[in-house]
């Protein structure tokens, strides 16, 4: 059965009286939210995005469960609770079909109204997801989108390999990135799919788990890019692996943890309000906890912008591991490795950065003898789509990678 693109931006999906909003992760039938557990919501979005075609168990388990060992009897009851959400059941099977022994097919008709209809987005990439453990047995998940020279892109927190793709948080990364570039990127212990209950969660961890996807894909040399606190563990690789890493390209990077860095009362203050807001926060329904992160991160960004951002948080990692990932970050430190670093680097830094002020990605200038600094017109730690600093950013990327 074909069908229609999704209306409007990427994510948002119509059929009957129905709306899937990925989103604002949202099931909403004639205007109305329908509450769905959120393992149920993933595997109804999975079904959706791949209506041309069904889905095995394995791609579902993998997808919605990150490859973690749930009998299929977890899987039997998603399917029941979607099916019920949408009025349909197992006999009618009027939107998910069960291809026997297999998998399951989402076969309702997707319409865009004609006062609705929007220009057709921009595809997603084609990505490969896969699995492999680091050196204490945690299962790490990376994937491999695009074609041409590879790019890695050293982990930071709040990613979902599988949600990232249609996240407008991070779509626009993989896509624009994976259209010169083979793009490989993983998500951190601790975080999407990878696994959440790791025992060792250091930065030497980290820097481990960089190794480990490296030596799974067989990769020889290639260009190292690191983004906020995945800009220390792209340094730290950079500059154990000297024979490896060609260009580094460092965005919203830092040499120093909050811990370690001689703050002020109120920076002080602010760091031990993202532990709070961390421990008290996190899970809640209600997003007012985390729109702080937000718009730390995005302060420029639009209210849709803040919703996915939420999104994000909620969907990526525990409450728990959310406090872990400060702690740990507030006690990095690479500027001795900084020094080390030996292979041209790019750093581009925003030059009103509210979550990382730029005199940090000064401070890594300073400290990496082949690097030049670029600093984005933006207030946004991670820059947005719509903004003019993001194609900027791509414009220097391609130069300096010469590609």
């Amino acid at each position: 059965m074909s069908a229609p693109a999704p209306d409007g931006p990427a994510g948002v999906w119509r059929f009957d009286e129905f709306v899937l909003d990925t989103q604002r992760y949202e099931l909403r039938r004639d205007g109305e939210v329908v509450r769905v557990e959120p393992q149920v919501f993933d595997v109804m979005t999975q079904l959706v995005s791949n209506h041309d075609r069904f889905l095995t168990k394995e791609e579902l388990f993998d997808t919605v469960w990150g490859g973690r060992f749930v009998g299929e009897a977890a899987l039997t009851s998603r399917i029941k609770a979607a099916r019920r959400a949408l009025g349909d059941d197992g006999e009618s099977q009027r939107y998910i079909r069960t291809v026997r022994g297999r998998g399951y097919q989402f076969v309702g008709t997707l319409t865009v109204p004609e006062t609705l209809a929007a220009p057709v987005s921009t595809p997603p990439p084609r990505q490969h997801i896969a699995f492999c453990r680091a050196a204490d047995g945690v299962r790490l998940a990376y994937a491999v989108a695009g074609e041409g020279p590879p790019l890695v892109r050293a982990a930071n927190w709040m990613t979902h390999l599988g949600y990232d793709i249609e996240s407008p948080v991070w779509r626009h990364w993989v896509r624009d990135l994976a259209a010169r570039h083979t793009f490989i990127r993983y998500d951190e212990r601790g975080c999407g799919l990878s696994d959440w209950e790791a025992v060792d969660f250091t930065f030497d961890d980290w820097v481990a788990d960089l190794e480990t996807v490296v030596e799974a894909l067989g990769l020889e040399r290639f260009p190292l890019l690191g983004v906020s606190q995945g800009g220390a563990v792209a340094v730290a690789y950079a500059a154990r692996h000297p024979d490896q890493v060609t260009h580094l390209i460092l965005c919203g990077a830092y040499a120093r943890g909050r811990a370690v860095r001689a703050m002020s009362d109120d920076e002080r203050r602010a760091a031990a309000l993202d532990l709070d807001l961390a421990r008290v926060g996190w899970g809640r329904d209600d997003p007012a906890f985390r729109q702080v992160f937000a718009a730390q991160f995005l302060p420029d960004g639009a209210r849709a912008d803040w919703e996915a951002f939420d999104h994000l948080q909620r969907r990526t990692t525990s409450p728990e591991n959310a406090v872990r990932f400060l702690d740990e970050f507030g006690r990095i430190d690479v500027r001795d490795l900084a020094r080390d670093v030996a292979c041209p680097t790019l750093i581009m830094h925003s030059a009103d950065d509210h979550r990382v002020p730029m005199r940090y990605g000064e401070e890594l200038a300073a400290l990496i003898p082949s690097s030049r600094l670029v600093a984005l017109q933006s207030n946004n730690h991670l820059l947005t789509e719509a903004e003019p600093a993001w194609q900027v950013f791509l414009s220097e990327l391609t130069d300096f990678l010469g590609c």
